[in-house]
């Protein structure tokens, strides 16, 4: 189990996903990716599960795409294949899923959050959107994502500034639906499941359908568009800048091209 880049438990009809790379600050890789998707799939089309948890294994929730392997090449792997990174961010689900999320959820950690349905986090979690400062951007649907559920002004500055904030601003700013201690935190998620669960699946399916209905009716012409924006960042000399100087601990020295 120890090696398994993504654990799959259950408890009862709620299915518990965890992220399980640890070492590696729960970044996604092209191996994780997989895993995940292997995970959503299992959640969705079993029909004894109807609602489930995504957390993370260790310190912290998932601090985004393993820019190692970016540089390494896979970012196609990990970005574009189905349901795009974690093959969540973009995959078509009818149940609820329910985002666990401590210590830090940034970058694509952030964007899988904000795929979820729900969100339950500890009051010492930091979130962030550092994109702007890799020379990439938000392109697993986090810079969209946040312009739907944002005022501009206020996504533009979590985008633009690439600053984290805390889970305070997050639930202030409706990004969250509570915020509870780190040591209660898999009860908590597990609490609303449970109460979510407890209701006519057919009714849970039939919500959730009309509720991202708006929202599902523009998200094609999005993704396209993310999907052009992100290709030309990721080909950039900026791009692979931003990542060396991450991994190398420097300030990029950036060239706009």
């Amino acid at each position: 189990m120890a090696d398994e880049a993504v654990l799959f438990e259950t408890r009862g009809n709620i299915a518990v996903i965890s992220i399980n790379r640890p070492q590696r600050r729960n970044a996604i890789d092209s191996r994780t990716t997989h895993c995940l998707r292997t995970a959503i799939n299992r959640f969705e089309t079993e029909d004894a599960l109807a609602v489930g948890i995504i957390r993370g294994e260790g310190p912290v929730f998932c601090s985004g795409m393993d820019l190692q392997a970016f540089l390494d090449g896979k970012a196609e792997e990990i970005l574009f294949g189905d349901g795009r990174l974690g093959g969540l961010v973009s995959r078509a689900r009818q149940k609820p899923l329910i985002a666990a999320v401590h210590g830090v959820a940034v970058g694509g950690g952030f964007e899988l959050m904000l795929a979820c349905d729900l969100v339950v986090a500890a009051e010492t979690c930091r979130f962030a959107l550092p994109e702007a400062k890799r020379g990439l951007v938000a392109g697993a649907g986090g810079a969209f994502r946040l312009g739907e559920r944002l005022p501009p002004a206020l996504a533009n500055e979590i985008l633009l500034t690439a600053e984290p904030f805390g889970a305070a601003r997050a639930y202030q700013l409706g990004l969250v639906n509570r915020v509870v201690p780190e040591s209660g935190l898999l009860e908590s998620a597990l609490d609303l499941a449970e109460m979510i669960a407890r209701n006519a699946p057919l009714s849970l399916r039939a919500s959730l359908a009309l509720s991202n209905a708006a929202g599902e009716a523009a998200r094609e012409r999005l993704w396209r568009l993310n999907d052009s924006l992100l290709r030309g960042l990721l080909a950039s000399a900026d791009a692979a800048e931003g990542a060396a100087a991450f991994t190398q601990k420097r300030g990029p020295d950036w060239q706009g091209e």
